[in-house]
């Protein structure tokens, strides 16, 4: 692991209570933010809840289900949610802050996790990885031998 990777992997939640606060000052939903990225933060939940009903950490390389669309389901999921907080917030600001720090940290603890993949399941690993996407997902599922 790289010293950026572990500083951004060991700091990501630390650097969310400052960001939520400047986004909780700049927030200024209504009625319709609300309704609407609440719509779109339940997806993300459900995305996330999905996906790990899938992960099977350390026991085997897990490249079904919604891991055979994406191979970050979870932080896909994340930042579903995370739009979803935007949307609610109507501030475009609020929005920017949100898309920055996903865009920083999680780009970031990808390739950290990725690396650790590699490094524990080798060529599977490799060979997943040239069939499916690091974050936006495929609309069919990749398939074991099948090109991306």
């Amino acid at each position: 692991m790289t010293s950026s990777g572990s500083f951004f992997a060991h700091w990501r939640v630390r650097f969310g209570y400052p960001l939520a606060v400047a986004v909780f000052w700049l927030a200024r939903p209504a009625p319709r933010t609300i309704i609407y990225g609440g719509l779109i933060g339940a997806l993300g939940l459900l995305l996330r809840a999905y996906a790990a009903g899938y992960l099977r950490k350390q026991e085997s390389l897990t490249v079904t289900g919604p891991y055979a669309h994406t191979r970050n389901p979870l932080y896909l999921g994340s930042a579903v949610l995370a739009l979803g907080l935007a949307v609610i917030t109507n501030s475009w600001l609020a929005a920017l802050l949100i898309g920055a720090y996903f865009a920083v940290f999680y780009s970031i603890v990808m390739r950290r996790e990725e690396a650790e993949l590699r490094g524990h399941f080798g060529a599977a690993f490799e060979e997943y990885a040239r069939r499916v996407p690091l974050f936006f997902p495929r609309l069919f599922p990749a398939r074991s031998g099948a090109p991306a």
